[in-house]
């Protein structure tokens, strides 16, 4: 069975509203971080608003010359995973790599993660939120920004699980940006 690696990015207080997370002298040292992740995955889940965000974003990246070398390989890197997008709006929408779904979360999730293949990547808030609250995350990789926002939405927002998640750090790494990546894994 395929690992479902959930990923996100958080302030200091736990925020993840990626518009609160930006300092202008930080570096992206932190961007070659997700392109390996992506690059060691080949499906990426998303809800519709997040992949709202990122489409049609990363893929502008590409386009755009004022882009640095870190952000085109981060770009290059998300356009060439294949996407899955849970929505009960978007169906027909015809996007490279990326097939809509409007089906049994549960069910959708557990046929991908038995599917042969390499780690599968979870992003965003909302879906994603529903998906650990059914124990289907088997990694959690949070990244965390030295900032403290003092506003914003938080990851796990209104969700009640079950019973408590306890999950095992296995691995850490600091960047020169300060950011802070955490990893942990269901025991």
């Amino acid at each position: 069975m395929r690992n479902l690696i959930y990923s996100i990015s958080l302030t200091l207080d736990g925020c993840c509203d990626h518009m609160k997370q930006t300092v202008s002298d930080e570096g992206l040292d932190y961007l070659d971080y997700f392109v390996q992740l992506l690059r060691g995955a080949d499906i990426e889940v998303f809800g519709r608003k997040t992949w709202q965000l990122m489409v049609p974003y990363w893929p502008d990246v590409l386009q755009d010359p004022a882009s640095t070398k870190d952000e085109i390989e981060f770009a290059q890197a998300f356009v060439d995973i294949k996407k899955v997008v849970f929505s009960r709006t978007l169906k027909n929408v015809e996007e490279p790599n990326t097939r809509f779904v409007d089906g049994d979360l549960s069910e959708e999730i557990l046929k991908l993660k038995n599917e042969p293949g390499r780690d599968i990547l979870l992003g965003g808030v909302d879906l994603a939120s529903q998906v650990i609250r059914l124990g289907l995350v088997d990694e959690y990789r949070i990244v965390i920004a030295p900032i403290v926002a003092g506003e914003g939405r938080r990851l796990m927002e209104g969700v009640n699980l079950p019973e408590q998640l306890k999950v095992k750090l296995v691995d850490s790494k600091v960047f020169e940006s300060g950011r802070v990546v955490l990893r942990y894994r269901k025991p």
